[in-house]
């Protein structure tokens, strides 16, 4: 077995290894330290002698590890010989690791992971460590950071978790919807960062993307019972159901208008309906509803065909539930396509009035859009150029520059 063997494996039993060290140590942070060593074990002697069963391998390794630091804090001392005596029975190990069950331990590593005590940045990057299997090298790939600032995060998250003395449990039934909520915050920031990358040169990061999906997955996979979980899944799959369709060979963005729906993924589109069938039981909330649009454009032949009346109507809904300045702004869109651009408009002005997205390209980019479709040129070009200065995403910018162009 040779280092992509051991990738494979870490990446679909990472979150159960290192769940199932957290609950042995009571030490989230010792749990991940040993297992990334059981890891790094494993890439040297695996290609020697491959084990007949890899996760039970590195599960004991990573035990041995956690046990061999333990002994190295003295205070400690009382809680190693508890720990030392466990391992004896090591023909356990490979039946702790059930490849097929996917246990309460790792919905309770999700919610570590994602504490409120934690920074956005910290929850995002110690998500994609412990519970995607990603390493250090991959999240800066990602998120375009230098290795070194994501290994501080990660360092700064663990003793951050230490220091606030987060248990490793299930929150209390209570507080696990609020806490639920912050969970699938954290899988949507990294989904959108692969499906419109923030800057660089790509606009998509599939791989990105896909690892969010992994994540909603598993997490649905946990609380089936939740709409909202499902919601964001379906989301998620209708989004990344057009990925294919949306950048040119070149990699440069093709519209949604100019794209050809045939090279849309079609089983992902039914994924997606599927999962919003099982988000609508009780009512949509803000992913389910935002799923509900995206299900209208992978639904519509065209986007002439598309039901922009009922988008309209979802965009409202959605400004109820989850008020936000790129809510209202996607409104205005569908309001142009519905009703015409000038009533559209309106709907932006009042937002530049308020100031409430400032330093976003987003604003003049649409501004820019009616403004050209009302036939207002000079002010349309100028409103296209500054969306391009402040956008931060090479292929995004190259387009919005073109289309000024156009206008002069």
């Amino acid at each position: 077995m040779g280092t992509a063997d051991v990738e494979a494996v870490w990446r679909i039993e990472s979150a159960r290894i290192v769940a199932a060290l957290t609950r042995f140590t009571g030490d989230f942070g010792l749990a991940e330290d040993a297992a990334q060593e059981a890891v790094a074990e494993a890439l040297v002697s695996w290609p020697l002698a491959s084990p007949a069963n890899p996760a039970g391998w590195l599960m004991a390794t990573a035990r041995r590890r956690a046990i061999d630091a333990i002994r190295r804090r003295a205070a400690l001392q009382d809680r190693y010989a508890l720990l030392a005596a466990d391992l004896a029975v090591d023909s356990a190990v490979d039946e702790e690791i059930d490849p097929d069950k996917i246990d309460d331990d790792v919905l309770a590593l999700m919610f570590v992971s994602c504490h409120p005590v934690l920074s956005p940045e910290a929850r995002v990057a110690l998500t994609l460590r412990v519970v995607g299997g990603l390493s250090s090298e991959e999240i800066a790939r990602a998120f375009l950071v230098p290795v070194p600032t994501v290994q501080a995060r990660i360092t700064r998250g663990k003793k951050t978790i230490a220091a606030a003395g987060v248990p490793f449990e299930l929150p209390a039934a209570g507080e696990r919807r609020e806490r639920l909520g912050g969970v699938l915050s954290v899988i949507y920031v990294i989904f959108t960062e692969g499906s419109t990358a923030t800057s660089g040169d790509r606009l998509l990061r599939p791989e990105v993307a896909y690892e969010a999906i992994r994540l909603a997955r598993t997490l649905a996979a946990l609380q089936p019972d939740e709409p909202e979980v499902h919601g964001l899944l379906a989301l998620f799959e209708l989004t990344a159901a057009r990925f294919p369709a949306r950048t040119g060979p070149d990699g440069s963005p093709i519209l949604l208008e100019d794209q050809d729906r045939r090279r849309w993924d079609f089983s992902a589109i039914r994924r997606g309906l599927a999962a919003l069938a099982k988000a609508s039981t009780r009512g949509l909330g803000p992913y389910g509803l935002q799923a509900a649009i995206a299900a209208a454009h992978a639904s519509a032949p065209s986007v002439e065909a598309t039901d922009w009346d009922r988008i309209v109507v979802l965009y409202e809904a959605l400004g109820r539930v989850a008020p936000s300045p790129v809510v209202e702004l996607n409104r205005a869109v569908a309001v142009a396509m519905a009703s015409g651009p000038a009533q559209a408009l309106a709907i932006v002005d009042e937002l530049i009035a308020s100031d409430r997205l400032p330093g976003s390209h987003l604003v003049p980019t649409v501004r820019g859009e009616l403004l050209a479709r009302l036939g207002r040129r000079p002010e349309a070009r100028a409103e296209l150029e500054l969306a391009a200065r402040l956008c931060a995403n090479q292929r995004e910018r190259s387009v919005l520059l073109r289309k000024a162009a156009t206008l002069g």
